[in-house]
């Protein structure tokens, strides 16, 4: 088969790695990719988001199957233009796609369904958002309605730095359109945990659960990221919070959204707030997590080709997937400046060596190739991911490939998997 993967971030390095080890596939190309796919897929110039050209390129190539990362393509429609033109492809429709490209969407539906959500008000006007937080008061979450890279959350644990949000993202736009709207909910405190699951839009198979990082900064500090790191299994979801979490989020959601008459075909991914050992939905996304895929993919023992293919044809009650028992961690390594502003075309070195490491992949995102070399092109510029037998051994590989790599001003967290460890040592 000759299969195309969307996008050029860790999460599509991730993928093309997974897909390349498929006897399957005869031929394999990402669009746009990075420095770092190429080593396995022929990458393609074209952007992920323009859906005439890879729809073209997809018919010019006789493409059996696509893939798609990244949310953008998937809130604009792509999923819809390849299969009017016939073409087979995993992923949400655009009507589906809006549990993640709506946050407004997202919490209604919650909240139409009985889906555990914090309480929550949407605003399209600054002023009467102003005077609601004057009103309810502090801590709340404030987050742009539409896509924003993951960036779009603001915890305000005062009313001066809620009105500080409302008036970055609504009147400032910093997040473009995105902020026309804004969700303010409450404040749940507790720990994250990012949960996600194959569907068919009828049939469910979950995957194991991870945890995200998404503070720049150890000791969850800092502006929120894409993500630093993450790490899979998570002791704090034992076999009673996994079952809650499928009987209380996933299943509800998966028949809401058909009820709806928007089934979702691909990934679901809640990213859950646990309080009390209750979960609680902060936001869903429809495809796969940067960097929670990267860890999810090197568990997998499965064939992933299949799994997608079975998802996009209805038919996931038809297939079993295994996992490893191993864990596995991953760490970011970021620009300087990261999640604000950066530099770009700094020369790295060290990637070779760090890979040669047993249990280590490095999965490429912010790459390109100048002169020869690689160089950093974007915020998050590499994933190093390790798997072991245990979490502690994993954290352990993972750092230490991770200090074979080098470029000036790198920046990354060293606590990736602390809460885990301290968690085990509870135990």
């Amino acid at each position: 088969m000759k299969v195309l993967v969307i996008g050029s971030g860790g999460r599509e390095h991730a993928l093309v790695w997974k897909l390349a080890q498929s006897p399957l596939i005869s031929k394999l190309y990402c669009a746009p990719g990075n420095a770092g796919t190429v080593a396995q897929a022929d990458n393609v110039p074209i952007a992920a988001d323009d859906i005439p050209a890879l729809l073209g390129f997809a018919r010019r190539r006789g493409i059996d199957f696509t893939v798609v990362g990244p949310e953008q393509p998937l809130a604009l429609g792509i999923v819809d233009a390849f299969q009017q033109a016939g073409l087979k492809i995993f992923g949400p429709g655009q009507r589906a796609a809006q549990l993640e490209s709506s946050k407004a969407f997202a919490k209604t539906l919650m909240a139409k369904y009985g889906i555990p959500t914090a309480p929550f008000r949407v605003f399209a006007d600054p002023y009467e958002a102003e005077r609601y937080i004057d009103q309810h008061g502090a801590p709340v979450v404030i987050k742009a309605d539409g896509l924003a890279g993951g960036k779009g959350a603001v915890v305000c644990k005062s009313r001066e730095k809620a009105r500080q949000a409302i008036d970055y993202i609504m009147r400032r736009r910093a997040f473009g359109d995105a902020g026309a709207q804004v969700v303010i909910e409450d404040f749940l405190p507790g720990e994250e945990v990012s949960f996600f699951a194959f569907t068919d839009g009828a049939h469910i198979q979950p995957m194991p659960p991870c945890q995200d990082h998404k503070q720049v900064f150890d000791h969850d500090e800092g502006p929120n990221t894409g993500g630093m790191g993450a790490y899979s299994p998570v002791p704090l979801v034992d076999a009673v919070l996994y079952e809650r979490i499928m009987a209380e989020i996933m299943r509800p959601t998966v028949h809401a959204m058909a009820a709806e008459g928007r089934s979702v075909q691909g990934v679901l991914y809640a990213g859950l707030m646990m309080v009390d050992k209750q979960p609680y939905v902060l936001e869903f996304n429809t495809r796969f997590g940067d960097p929670e895929a990267q860890v999810i993919l090197m568990r997998l023992e499965s064939d992933l080709l299949p799994l997608l293919i079975a998802t996009a044809d209805g038919a996931l009650d038809q297939i079993q997937c295994t996992w490893r028992e191993d864990a596995a961690v991953c760490v970011v390594m970021a620009a300087h400046g990261y999640p604000e502003a950066y530099e770009r075309g700094k020369p790295i070195s060290g990637i070779e060596r760090a890979m040669q490491m047993p249990g280590v992949a490095v999965f490429h995102a912010g790459t390109s190739w100048r002169d020869g070399q690689v160089v950093t092109d974007g915020g998050r510029v590499l994933g190093v991911t390790a798997l072991a037998q245990d979490l502690r051994q994993a954290v352990d590989r993972a750092y230490q490939a991770l200090r074979a790599i080098r470029w000036e001003g790198v920046h990354y967290r060293t606590d990736i998997g602390r809460k885990a460890l301290h968690a085990y040592s509870l135990m």
